[in-house]
């Protein structure tokens, strides 16, 4: 479900609210159009007593016309609102503002143009928000097809009054009201060998985030044959373990950088179920894997449903991915090494002390004997 533009070449403002009949209303351009002032004008940063100079300014925008026949008006149908935004240029300006000059005009245009795939609306929801929030990738495509449970309320940015609506939806829906210039293609059924093609079309980076392994070296393949790079973060206790594939750069590479040799989907298919924790554990990066999770990994199927996952860690996911796409997008480069971001190294004065040191030591070795990596 996409927002609807009124297209005033055709209907009036009155009979597009008529015909669509919003439940609400949201037109507050008085002060996009103070805040466009002031961007524009940031010596009155300072300097309060700007009243003359925004009326001058207004009156200068709406050319004697009444605001409402200004900017751009879209209806989002799934909650029926109707709001007034800027037009698709200014509305661009207005919301990034604030990232200048950490992120100049030049560079943001290019984040915009990022046309960014995603796979997996857990993590990836946490990325593909957060991107947009920078005024990154216009253009995205989201797939995922599973709806929001219970559980999932832990670490995704939604609340219990969106239990069973799909990922997919609740991730286009944020971001076209955000930005209801946006182009969403939304694969609600995840990523299959039928779409496979559509998915990847125009797409110049994936980011990752499926729980099935399968899944995961298809994707690979495909991103690799077409060249484009791939994201992914994991979840590993309060921190992330984070990895670039740069297809784009060499189309020869090993999937996971080489970490589980130059698997195949036959060799993939051929392997004992037995054998799959330790694969998924080789490509999370076992050298990283907290104390903690270790034990946590241990107990699934046992004592925990699943694999713990938390909301820091989601979240802390989603500004690495950001970050990442950021710097592909300006060209610049990319650390293809898994890298662990750790607020337990960061923070714990005790994380550094050789006991601490030895004991998790001594606890990833018996984690791997267990597992037989």
């Amino acid at each position: 479900m996409k927002p609807e533009k009124l297209d005033r070449s055709r209907e009036s403002l009155d009979a597009f609210r008529s015909r669509l009949q919003p439940s609400s209303v949201v037109d507050r351009y008085d002060l996009l159009l103070e805040d466009l002032f002031l961007i524009r004008n940031p010596r009155f940063k300072f300097i309060k007593q700007y009243a003359e100079e925004l009326a001058a300014f207004t009156a200068d925008y709406t050319k004697t016309k009444p605001i409402e026949e200004v900017g751009e008006w879209f209806f989002f149908p799934w909650n029926k609102t109707l709001a007034h935004y800027l037009p698709h240029e200014e509305h661009q300006e207005i919301r990034t503002a604030r990232n200048r000059n950490i992120i100049t005009n030049e560079e943001q245009a290019k984040l915009y143009d990022l046309t960014v795939a995603y796979a997996g609306l857990s993590v990836g929801s946490h990325g593909a928000l957060t991107f947009a929030l920078m005024g990154g990738a216009r253009r995205i495509k989201i797939a995922d097809p599973d709806e929001v449970s219970a559980s999932n309320l832990n670490r995704i940015r939604f609340s219990y009054l969106e239990l069973g609506r799909k990922k997919t939806d609740l991730v286009s829906e944020y971001i076209y009201q955000l930005n209801p210039y946006a182009e969403i293609e939304v694969y609600a059924s995840g990523v299959t060998e039928e779409n496979m093609d559509a998915f990847f079309a125009g797409v110049n980076v994936l980011v990752e985030e499926t729980d099935n392994l399968e899944i995961k070296i298809r994707l690979r393949l495909a991103a690799r044959e077409r060249g484009i790079p791939v994201v992914m973060a994991t979840d590993n206790g309060d921190n992330i373990i984070v990895e670039t594939e740069r297809f784009d750069l060499d189309k020869t590479k090993k999937l996971f950088n080489g970490v589980i040799g130059d698997v195949s989907l036959d060799m993939f298919k051929s392997f004992n179920p037995a054998e799959l924790p330790k694969l998924a554990t080789k490509i999370a990066g076992p050298q990283f894997v907290t104390e903690r999770m270790m034990s946590s990994l241990l107990q699934v199927g046992r004592e925990i449903y699943s694999w713990p996952q938390l909301g820091d860690a989601a979240t802390l996911s989603g500004v690495a991915i950001a970050y990442i796409l950021k710097r592909l997008a300006l060209g610049q480069e990319v650390n293809e090494e898994k890298c662990e971001i750790s607020l337990d190294a960061l923070i714990d004065p005790d994380h550094h002390k050789p006991h601490v040191k030895d004991a998790r030591e001594k606890a990833r070795a018996n984690f791997f004997s267990t597992i037989g990596l």
